[in-house]
């Protein structure tokens, strides 16, 4: 939905995975990426760095469109309060899957709603916690020569060929793969940005609020 001058609600992301889960769910949404330099943030307690990433995205883009609500979103792995970004190389995605191998890990997910205009500003973080199977020398060689883990935090793809590497999910399954979907969700009703509507079939049923 876009009003005359402006997209009613603005996916801040350029992440396929957050793109498909989000109009999955039925809502209807513009996507401008922020250009936010994650390397700006000094990595700190992994809880309040992917919070404040994703507030810093969504900030971005909120400051061009004022009018707009707008969606910032930021995840992470952690293995030992330390912080698994996506792997620049084979050796270092190879490193990350053996240090994931037969552990448990924290997926998070930090994810911003803001609204410029009405000075509105809110910040969240999902955890989920994921259990690896132990993985073997030519699984993780496999894996690494694949195209999958070079562009997603911890070296790995819940939803692709790296489901195979998963033994327990502990949360939310939408998390792990890039947006915690019941939390949004609940969140942009709360906002009053989108409603259900009952009887009404399928995704049509979750209307966006038109504000005029």
């Amino acid at each position: 939905m876009t009003h005359a001058n402006f997209p009613f609600l603005i996916l801040a992301s350029k992440s396929p995975r957050r793109r498909y889960l989000l109009k999955q769910a039925g809502v209807e949404f513009t996507v401008i990426p922020s250009s936010f330099d994650e390397s700006a943030i000094p990595e700190t307690n992994p809880d309040d760095f992917v919070r404040i990433l994703a507030q810093a995205k969504a900030s971005v883009v909120s400051e061009q469109y004022p009018q707009s609500w707008v969606i910032g979103a930021d995840t992470i792995v952690v293995a030992d309060d330390t912080i698994l970004g996506k792997p620049a190389s084979k050796a270092e995605a190879r490193s990350m899957l053996t240090t994931l191998s037969g552990r448990v890990h924290r997926v998070l997910t930090g994810f911003s709603l803001c609204r410029l205009a009405q000075n509105c500003h809110y910040a969240e973080v999902v955890s989920t916690d994921v259990r690896f199977k132990i993985l073997t020398p030519d699984e993780i060689e496999w894996y690494v020569h694949t195209s999958e883990p070079f562009d997603k935090a911890g070296g790995y793809a819940a939803q692709g060929l790296g489901a195979f590497m998963i033994k327990h999910i502990y949360g939310s399954y939408s998390n792990v793969v890039g947006l915690p979907v019941c939390e949004v969700v609940e969140c942009l009703v709360r906002e009053d940005i989108v409603e259900f509507m009952p009887g009404v079939r399928g995704t049509e049923g979750l209307r966006m609020k038109d504000e005029g």
